[in-house]
């Protein structure tokens, strides 16, 4: 079975495993196994999830009926889950805006069966006017032309963990978007390893030649890393980008959206009164390792100490770093910097 997946992750592959079974019928449990990565028994395991699955009442008749031999698996579904699917004129009109969106994306198919559809879509919805503009940022075609061609960039970048611009020589390999924002994964020099770059905070791009030999392809780059540490962008990957693991602490995990905790990144416990648990709900790497306790603690992966200022000074009084010792001193000290530029010469 592959790494690690989250409860999302795990959501969206089986439902792409039900619809296929739908669209197929009876199919070889090692064939659908063998197309979905997992092994024959973790296959079994997640359909046994779907078995429960339909609407009320919940009757037999209403529940996904999987089926499942010692050589093949096949799903039926219930009457009301057989009939199409009749949407809501709101419901219409967000399933049109989401696909103007994907068509939008550079290199989407404009006469496929997405267009093709929406045309259908359209003409039910009354022939709407929808216009979705997505964020390009400047350096996006310049990126995208090094990833196509194999060659290297030299850019200055703006890192939000440390605050700090710097210049970096780098070999794109991945180009997604997420979450309303490009990013892409590059081979970085000054680091020898993955990181993850926000296309919008590069200042400038150069070509600087093909990549080098010593470069590793995307099989052989090891651990990925955020090259921004903002480990405060939310939500899964978009455009395909997998699962990367990573280890931190001598512990390896896996991390799916915009933030991958690189080999610099560091763990930090902090305890926070409940009601600003929804702060640290937000962050896709944060995870309640103790909520017995009357300030619940939680873990966080941190990429660089001005990230991790701007989360402390957020939660105000409202939370302490437990581990590391050193971490304690960072929103005091970060306070007493800011109410330093606010003191007039006089003062």
């Amino acid at each position: 079975m592959s790494a690690a997946m989250d409860t999302g992750a795990r959501l969206n592959r089986l439902l792409a495993i039900l619809t296929w079974l739908a669209q197929e019928g009876e199919v070889p449990i090692d064939e659908v196994a063998a197309r979905f990565d997992l092994t024959p028994g973790a296959l079994v395991a997640e359909l046994e999830m779907a078995a429960c699955c339909g609407v009320p009442p919940y009757s037999p008749d209403q529940l996904l009926e999987i089926i499942v031999t010692d050589e093949s698996v096949s799903t039926r579904v219930g009457t009301v889950l057989a009939r199409p699917r009749r949407l809501s004129p709101r419901e219409g009109l967000a399933l049109a805006a989401s696909a103007h969106a994907l068509l939008a994306v550079s290199g989407s198919d404009e006469d496929g069966a997405l267009a093709r559809a929406l045309v259908k879509l359209e003409h039910a919805l009354g022939e709407p006017d929808i216009e979705v503009e997505l964020d390009r940022p400047e350096l996006l075609e310049v990126v995208r032309t090094a990833l196509e061609s194999g060659e290297r960039l030299a850019i200055t970048y703006y890192s939000a963990s440390t605050d700090q611009t710097g210049e970096r020589t780098i070999t794109p390999r991945h180009l997604f978007a997420s979450e309303g924002h490009w990013y892409v994964d590059a081979w970085c020099e000054v680091a020898d390893g993955v990181r993850r770059f926000r296309i919008d905070r590069i200042a400038s791009a150069a070509p600087a030649g093909p990549a080098s030999p010593q470069a590793p392809g995307d099989s052989d780059s090891g651990s990925g890393g955020s090259g921004d540490g903002d480990s405060g962008n939310r939500g899964g990957v978009g455009g395909g980008s997998p699962a990367t693991a990573v280890t931190v602490d001598g512990t390896t995990t896996s991390a799916l959206g915009a933030f991958v905790p690189g080999p610099d990144s560091r763990r930090v416990r902090i305890a926070i009164d409940p009601s600003m648990s929804w702060l640290l709900e937000a962050i896709p790497t944060a995870a309640l390792v103790d909520g017995t306790l009357e300030r619940p603690v939680w873990e966080v992966f941190v990429g660089g100490d001005a990230w991790l200022e701007r989360l402390l000074l957020r939660l105000g009084p409202d939370a302490e770093v437990v581990d590391p010792v050193p971490d304690r001193g960072l929103a005091p000290d970060a306070a007493a910097r800011i109410l330093a530029r606010y003191r007039s010469p006089s003062s």
